[in-house]
């Protein structure tokens, strides 16, 4: 009960004529006790320490039988006239001093109320939108709450919850269903990718990821070396052996990084399920350190045959389809175009060249500018735009190709199909150089089965593809290192590849 009820209570068992207070403060009966109905329970002992100072007054009053002085009650009239805008954990104090000393159980479930309502008003705290706006509203809940919770037998938390802004997901551009099998290039960060996963490789993906290694001899070549210290720092584990441990839990990681980095071109395919044959013939009782050896020396041929002397033969047989006063067509940049042309003029030939540009990349600018430092004669052109025009004054279209299909189609640079159809068209020929490493046993009839989404370019009104698909009647001639063939010949000479 409240102390007030308290004290009103004991003024009337003052006037009652069976009760007398003791300086102790305790009820004593008489002889005679009274009877039930006429004397209610006995109320707690008061103590003077548990009372607030307009109640002590009162109390001595009643216990020294002399009335409160006049200064407590206009003490009293000061408190009723405060203004009502009292900070609200003084009030919560006040009020709680008065209440009844409450129980453990009841104590713990009061806290675990408060507890629950102080996680609910966080929860309700987090900004909704902007995260400024947001924070500023947080602070003004959070603020109101703690104004709440403040009071005796409460301990409050001296360190302010931060409310942490919500995280911005990343908006990926829709693709449409009938291209969602499509493979796009994507940043990965270093720190998502899997600890197996060697410097060197995360190096290189990441490289690969931002095409700044773009075609795909050039990253077949740089994958192979980056394997090649990938396994000059391999060690054994204990009770395991090279041939069956290292396919699985270390080359594994590193071939699925790559992939997640940037889809695998043809010619990687293919020198990884080369490379995973060579580790699965290793015998088990051959020293881990002679098989690294034997490993990376099979790494070094392999780039030799299949690249380094692959590209020789073939710049070698470019050049000399070059004749005098040829006007030769090439589209945007590629390597092994590039070092045919030069090659050419070194031999001391006289011809002339039409760049067309991809209209996307503008690669070809640096290409022009080095046949140009070269002395030989070019007309570059920024797109496909004036294509008629500009195949009419050639007599040769030169382009190199990223893959080529088991029915003979080839799959290079966007736009790549286009030039080779009009030529066609025109009567000229096209000459396709590709390395045989780059020969698949996949078939593609058009520029959707195989094909990559420009990630710099990809929206959700559009998307631009990296490569299309060339039929192979479009193609007159393919220069490999093994000789020229027609684009129908591809499958005799991956059957020749296997028998080697």
């Amino acid at each position: 009960k409240p102390a007030s009820a308290n004290i009103t209570y004991t003024l009337q068992l003052l006037e009652a004529p069976n009760c007398q207070i003791t300086s102790r403060h305790r009820l004593l009966r008489q002889t005679r006790p009274p009877t039930l109905h006429s004397l209610p329970l006995a109320p707690p002992i008061l103590d003077q320490r548990t009372l607030r100072p307009d109640q002590t007054s009162d109390f001595m009053a009643v216990e020294t039988g002399q009335p409160a002085p006049a200064s407590d009650a206009a003490e009293k009239k000061e408190q009723k006239q405060q203004p009502k805008n009292q900070p609200k954990d003084q009030r919560a104090q006040g009020e709680a001093a008065g209440e009844k000393k409450l129980s453990n159980a009841e104590l713990k479930k009061k806290q675990k109320e408060e507890k629950a309502a102080r996680r609910a008003a966080a929860k309700t705290a987090q900004p909704p939108a902007a995260p400024s706006a947001g924070g500023q509203q947080a602070d003004g809940k959070g603020g109101k709450a703690k104004a709440k919770q403040d009071g005796p037998g409460h301990h409050v938390r001296s360190a302010s919850r931060s409310v942490l802004p919500p995280m911005v997901k990343e908006v990926k551009p829709k693709v449409p269903e009938c291209f969602s099998h499509l493979s796009m290039a994507r940043r990965i960060a270093i720190t998502q990718a899997d600890k197996d996963v060697n410097p060197v490789v995360l190096a290189l993906g990441q490289h690969m990821s931002t095409f700044a290694i773009a075609d795909s001899i050039t990253r077949l070549e740089a994958t192979l070396l980056a394997f090649k210290k990938v396994i000059d720092s391999y060690t054994t584990p204990h009770g395991a052996t090279l041939s069956r441990h290292f396919t699985s839990h270390v080359l594994n990681p590193q071939i699925e990084y790559l992939t997640a980095c940037r889809p695998m071109c043809f010619s990687m395919g293919n020198a990884i399920r080369w490379l995973k044959l060579q580790i699965s013939k290793i015998d088990i009782d051959l020293p881990d350190s002679d098989a690294k050896k034997l490993l990376c020396q099979s790494i070094d041929n392999f780039i030799h045959e299949r690249i380094t002397l692959a590209d020789f033969v073939i710049v070698q047989t470019a050049a000399d389809m070059i004749e005098d006063d040829e006007v030769v067509l090439t589209y945007a940049h590629h390597h092994l175009v590039q070092r045919a042309l030069l090659h050419a003029r070194q031999d001391g030939k006289q011809f002339k060249v039409i760049l067309v540009d991809d209209p996307y990349e503008r690669v070809g600018i640096e290409h022009a500018k080095r046949l140009a430092a070269a002395d030989i004669p070019v007309t570059y052109a920024s797109d496909l735009g004036a294509l008629r025009t500009n195949l009419q004054e050639a007599t040769l279209v030169l382009t190199a190709a990223e893959a080529m299909f088991s029915n003979g189609a080839m799959y290079a640079r966007a736009g790549t199909s286009d030039i080779a159809a009009l030529a066609t068209d025109l009567g000229l020929r096209v000459v396709a150089l590709c390395e045989s490493i780059n020969f698949t046993e996949r078939v593609s009839i058009d520029s959707l089965t195989y094909n990559e989404i420009d990630p710099e370019r990809s929206t959700d009104e559009g998307f631009r593809l990296l490569f299309d698909t060339t039929r192979d009647k479009f193609i007159s001639v393919v220069v490999t290192e093994l000789g020229n063939t027609s684009a129908k010949s591809v499958p005799a000479i991956l059957r020749k590849l296997e028998e080697l």
